[in-house]
């Protein structure tokens, strides 16, 4: 982050959504009990209907925190523009609990239905092939993960809104 990167420059920045039960100011890298697609960290998404729907899920209420996002070229940044061989065995691996040392990765998300192809993958309840069959008709979705505290930095907490379900 640079010095003159605060939340009234963040106009110049992309913005990018945290869905939760919580207003999120300050994200943080919390240990999970759960793999996740790329690992450990702070989860965003530039598409706004899907941070609500992260943010519903549990009570059909929630917040959507909103950040600006200025990429910075010194970070290691791993990027899957599309599903991919590439995505499936890293997410794979990292579902697997396989550290990596990238501080951004984005991407896809296995979002539920995704998620259980992606299981019966690693499980070998059915093929690579099969899995590209089932996943090819999927929506898009999005998911940019800060991984290090380094890559926090480049984010800036711009506003919340509550959101909900009806």
């Amino acid at each position: 982050m640079t010095d003159s990167f605060q939340p009234n420059n963040a106009a110049a920045a992309q913005p990018v959504f945290h869905g939760s039960r919580i207003v999120v100011e300050e994200p943080r890298i919390l240990p999970s009990r759960y793999t996740k697609d790329f690992g450990p960290g702070f989860y965003c998404t530039v598409l706004r209907e899907q941070a609500v729907r992260w943010a519903v899920r549990f009570t059909g209420r929630g917040w959507l925190s909103v950040f600006g996002y200025r990429p910075d070229a010194a970070l290691d940044t791993l990027r899957f523009p599309e599903m991919c061989e590439e995505w499936l065995d890293f997410v794979a691996a990292c579902r697997h609990g396989t550290a990596h040392a990238h501080d951004i990765v984005e991407g896809p998300m296995a979002d539920d239905t995704i998620y259980n192809y992606v299981q019966d993958f690693i499980d070998g309840r059915i093929t690579r092939a099969a899995f590209w069959e089932l996943a090819r008709f999927k929506h898009p979705t999005h998911q940019i993960c800060f991984c290090t505290p380094r890559a926090l930095e480049a984010l800036a907490f711009l506003n919340a809104e509550e959101v909900s379900s009806d």
